[in-house]
């Protein structure tokens, strides 16, 4: 019976299949996603968790005028447009409660337009 793993080409086709197993195996999932919605004049839902040290993408959209997404501790300051979804992609390093503020004038209840993400261990 012939061996096939004798030449180096076959040696090198092998590793290249070994290899390529290990790098599926290796390779991280998709980010946790969590929908928020603003409109006049709060943001849906009014507090979200994270964890310290994962990755999470936001999918921020309005149903009415442009809102902002500001929360400088996470340095997160983004533009919420209708009619389109905005991601923003973070890796929390810090535990506490963090206000997330709309930062772009939308009203006259601008003002209190709020949420808060809260990062635990």
């Amino acid at each position: 019976m012939k061996s096939y793993l004798k030449s180096p080409l076959s040696l090198l086709v092998a590793a290249g299949m070994i290899l390529s197993g290990t790098v599926r195996t290796w390779a991280t999932e998709a980010p946790r996603e969590v929908v928020i919605t603003a409109k006049r004049f709060e943001f849906s839902p009014k507090q979200i968790t994270l964890k310290k040290g994962e990755t999470v993408t936001l999918k921020l959209t309005s149903e009415d005028v442009t809102h902002g997404f500001f929360v400088r501790p996470l340095k997160i300051d983004t533009e919420i447009v209708p009619g389109k979804t905005t991601e923003v992609t973070i890796t929390p390093q810090a535990t506490g409660k963090f206000t997330t503020i709309c930062d772009h004038f939308c009203g006259v209840g601008h003002g209190n337009m709020m949420m808060t993400i809260v990062v635990e261990e």
